[in-house]
């Protein structure tokens, strides 16, 4: 491990990629088995979400409509206010199940590829068997780190919608013209989309470290921050490089499956090739995160210490204590 440590800390945007697929590549069996077992349940969900809310928005907006156009007649507003009601706790119902479905497996897909990124830099052969069990030991660690990230996005927003509505409050009793109005607004967006993305990159990171060392919460993130000094600019850029990724795979999803007036036999072949890219967006990502990891050890010259992972698979897997003595 010590001469691909020297190596990593070198590697740029592009060299992150190709590590990646290098990566995906040599272990391609077990990360077929985990994007069938785990990205893919997941993705389905992501993909059905967009579709079903858009069914349900677009029958509550309907009874919306037709319950305002029905005030003059009670006969007809009965029954449209409580279909209303109904299709409200359908959706609610519905993103409540999406939450908790999204959360498990985007936790498990999470574990199972740091795992597997791992095994991989400790030149350790692993099957797809030995990394569900893996999962055990470290999960809850990921789930702490999860809701003080959760907690810290809800502080965020709301700060940034104080923000912005302290902002309309002295519009309009300073009077401010609409051209200095909407600067500053636009201003206050960009500085909230920077403060999003910085959150979220350095999100990824304690995630990893969540899995990969004896921290969690409040220290994982720490860990992360202080990593992630000198990789900023390679984090964001792998981040946005991925997001662009997505949005290129959402958008036909969007314009094709999600429309009337496209036929049937069009909306289930894009809808497949948009699940399959998007499996594979999401484990490529989900490798990114982990090589960066890396990089980042690898440039402040800090050993890496999976210690934990030793003690797991000595434990579970009946290995030797020096399962990662490679490292």
């Amino acid at each position: 491990m010590d001469r691909d440590q020297n190596g990593l800390q070198f590697l740029g945007f592009l060299g992150v990629y190709r590590e990646t697929s290098k990566i995906i590549f040599k272990w391609r069996k077990i990360f077929a088995q985990i994007t069938l077992v785990l990205i893919l349940p997941l993705c389905i969900v992501l993909l059905a979400h967009s579709l079903v809310s858009h069914l349900l928005s677009y029958k509550i907006l309907d009874h919306e409509i037709k319950r305002d156009d029905a005030w003059d007649d009670p006969p007809k507003y009965v029954n449209p206010s409580s279909m209303l009601e109904e299709e409200w706790v359908a959706f609610w119902l519905v993103r409540f199940g999406y939450f908790v479905f999204v959360f498990i497996f985007s936790l498990l897909s999470t574990l199972a590829v740091v795992y597997t990124v791992a095994c991989n830099y400790a030149a350790k052969q692993i099957t797809f068997k030995k990394v569900m069990g893996g999962v055990r030991r470290v999960w809850k660690r990921l789930i702490v780190t999860f809701f003080w990230f959760f907690a810290l996005y809800c502080v965020y927003y709301v700060v940034a919608v104080g923000l912005l509505m302290a902002w309309l409050v002295i519009m309009s009793q300073f009077s401010v013209g609409p051209a200095p109005g909407i600067a500053v607004a636009v201003i206050l967006l960009i500085l909230y989309v920077v403060g999003f993305v910085h959150i979220a990159v350095i999100w990824q990171l304690a995630s990893v470290i969540s899995v990969l060392e004896h921290l969690y919460g409040r220290k994982a993130i720490a860990k992360s921050r202080g990593l992630i000094k000198g990789k900023m600019g390679l984090s964001v850029w792998c981040f946005l490089g991925v997001l662009v990724y997505y949005v290129l795979v959402q958008a036909p999803f969007e314009f094709l499956v999600l429309l009337d007036w496209v036929p049937i036999g069009v909306k289930i072949g894009v809808g497949l090739v948009c699940l399959l890219l998007l499996s594979m967006l999401v484990l490529f990502d989900l490798v990114v995160q982990t090589v960066i990891y890396f990089v980042c050890k690898s440039y402040h010259h800090e050993n890496i210490d999976i210690s934990c992972l030793s003690d797991h698979y000595e434990v579970c897997l009946g290995d030797s204590p020096s399962i990662f003595s490679a490292l």
